[in-house]
């Protein structure tokens, strides 16, 4: 083999080397679409729940990415879910640094902060699939259940406004069982909780709409199951109905940008004094 041959050959491997340590099917920056993010977030869930997950992402090489890298090239879901401890949000779809946007809240509720946080997944991080994720069990559910059915107790003067968003879920789930019965209703409104949580995320953010409108961006609801780390997957069909229904509600945002700083509105903004 002739000398120039051999300098090439060896720039070849060497190529192939550096590839083979620092390059994955799905170049940085480039997400998945948004199926393929849903399946990732499943099959992830599937290892977890069959005990073999692989927890990826996890070492100190990805934390020396984390500090380098911006997230915007790496995450592909953004989740919001209950601040239950019994819903470690990453573990329970094996992922790791840099996978999930992740927004917790009592109740997986979706008002202003974190429908402004969804928007910075789905907007800057870019994440192509949004979950909504209610959980057996939730404790705020029932806290409200309880509230409507009489039974309730004295709450922290910050716990009843934080909660308020899951009052029609159990209102609609009273309605559509009326057989239900005590605490026979929890698990239906906490279904009712994750529908009402994406129509509340639709009529306040006209970006999200958009991005699901131009195939963008998927949004799904799930509930999770705490005593078998099982996730079940809502009907799409569902989400789809919710977006048609909010775009024919003339109550709904429409204005997908807040007021720059130079615009007349701005005065909307000011702190009070």
């Amino acid at each position: 083999m002739k000398k120039g041959s051999i300098g090439i050959l060896a720039a070849i491997i060497m190529a192939g080397l550096v590839c083979l340590s620092g390059c994955s099917d799905t170049p940085k920056g480039e997400k998945p679409v948004p199926d393929k993010a849903l399946k990732m977030l499943q099959e992830g869930n599937d290892r977890f729940f069959s005990g073999k997950s692989q927890h990826p992402n996890m070492d100190k090489d990805r934390l020396i990415q984390a500090g380098k890298e911006n997230q915007a090239d790496h995450a592909y879901a953004t989740i919001i879910s209950c601040s239950d401890s019994r819903v470690p949000v990453e573990t329970i779809f094996d992922a790791g640094v840099m996978d999930i946007f992740v927004i917790r809240v009592a109740g997986n509720v979706c008002d202003t902060d974190e429908v402004g946080s969804i928007e910075y997944g789905l907007a800057h991080v870019k994440t192509p699939v949004m979950v909504v994720l209610g959980h057996t069990q939730c404790g705020a559910v029932t806290a409200v259940t309880h509230a409507v059915q009489g039974k309730g107790h004295a709450l922290e003067r910050n716990i009843p406004p934080l909660v308020d968003n899951i009052e029609p879920a159990v209102h609609r789930a009273m309605e559509i069982y009326p057989h239900a019965q005590g605490d026979d209703i929890i698990p239906l409104a906490i279904e009712e909780n994750v529908w009402i949580s994406i129509r509340d995320l639709f009529m306040k953010s006209p970006a999200t709409r958009d991005l699901v409108k131009n195939g963008t961006v998927k949004v799904v609801g799930a509930i999770y199951d705490v005593g078998t780390g099982k996730i079940h997957w809502l009907q799409q069909a569902r989400v789809v109905n919710i977006l048609h229904e909010v775009e024919a509600n003339p109550n709904r945002a429409v204005e997908a940008m807040a007021p720059h700083e130079n615009d007349d509105t701005k005065k909307d903004f000011q702190p009070e004094r």
